[in-house]
């Protein structure tokens, strides 16, 4: 899988861990976009069919078994095969949870023309516990999307809430919410904690969306292209009321979204700070000093007995 040189830069990385996700345009090319549905339609039926124990089309694409290595999914001459072998897909992939991930489990999302269904805000995990650790879940369009036309609905920055999976359809109209709409081949990759939610497609066509699951089988320490992360890293001292830069990953990780305003925003860093100690290996980082007083006050209170 020739990764090496698709892999995300430093910079891209610390957005994921600031928005919760990365997208990229017209990624996937027409040659794939244009053949594909009609796989995505046999899997669709058949994953329908498999759910209710009916016989499934012996044409259509074998489905992984979770646990599977992404490298034994979707054989050729699968087109979706091709579209996650794609280097620029693998270089992706590996550098947010490493080479040759697990198979969660995928789905085909599709919304008939005219189709009201709609989801509340969600997000695809029962409870999150403390390990840092993450999945991440490519969305695939394969065709183009129209504003308002049936996109995901999701809340930027959301990801590094600890709750319970239906905790968020409470809230509703989000500060900085987002509906996709965009140009056909388009991946968004998103961290397995950001709030989504289908919408309804009052179009005269049919939206197609391609979901897969990946969950990481190696640690995700230091994955992607890292030429460009002695120039980013700050050390803890790096603090907007003392010194502070302005070319460095803490300044991505203060830009907040429209819903974290005032003291939140103190939260939000400090969350981004935890998860990028553990994809750094940098256990000293910080964002305006708020770990490190406190483990500074700490070590001292140890000392005392």
């Amino acid at each position: 899988m020739p990764a090496t040189n698709h892999k995300l830069s430093t910079e891209q990385m610390a957005r994921f861990v600031a928005d919760g996700f990365l997208r990229f345009d017209a990624l996937v090319p027409d040659a794939i976009n244009q053949h594909i549905i009609e796989e995505l339609r046999l899997l669709e039926s058949n994953k329908i069919n498999q759910m209710f124990a009916q016989p499934v089309d012996a044409s259509g694409p074998p489905q992984p078994a979770s646990l599977t290595p992404l490298s034994q999914c979707y054989p050729p001459p699968s087109l979706l095969g091709a579209m996650l072998n794609l280097p620029e897909v693998q270089g992706i992939i590996e550098s947010l949870v490493g080479p040759d991930p697990l198979f969660d489990h995928d789905f085909v999302h599709r919304l008939s023309a005219g189709s009201t269904y709609h989801q509340h805000l969600h997000v695809d995990a029962v409870i999150d516990s403390r390990d840092p650790s993450f999945d991440i879940q490519l969305f695939y369009f394969p065709h183009d999307v129209a504003a308002g036309a049936g996109g995901t609905r999701f809340v930027p920055g959301t990801h590094l809430r600890r709750t319970r999976a239906e905790g968020v359809s409470r809230y509703q109209h989000l500060l900085g919410e987002q509906q996709y709409s965009g140009t056909a081949g388009t991946l968004m990759v998103f961290h397995h904690g950001l709030w989504h939610a289908g919408q309804p497609n009052p179009s005269d066509t049919d939206r197609w969306m391609y979901k897969i699951r990946l969950n990481p089988s190696v640690s995700q320490v230091k994955r992607w292209n890292t030429d460009d992360f002695e120039l980013m890293q700050n050390d803890a001292s790096d603090h907007t009321f003392a010194l502070m830069r302005h070319d460095s990953v803490a300044q991505i990780f203060r830009t907040m979204q429209a819903w974290q305003k005032g003291h939140e925003s103190r939260y939000e860093q400090m969350q981004r700070a935890r998860l990028w100690r553990y994809l750094s290996d940098d256990p000293g980082f910080d964002v305006d000093y708020y770990h490190t007083r406190m483990e500074q006050r700490g070590r001292i209170a140890g000392e005392q007995h």
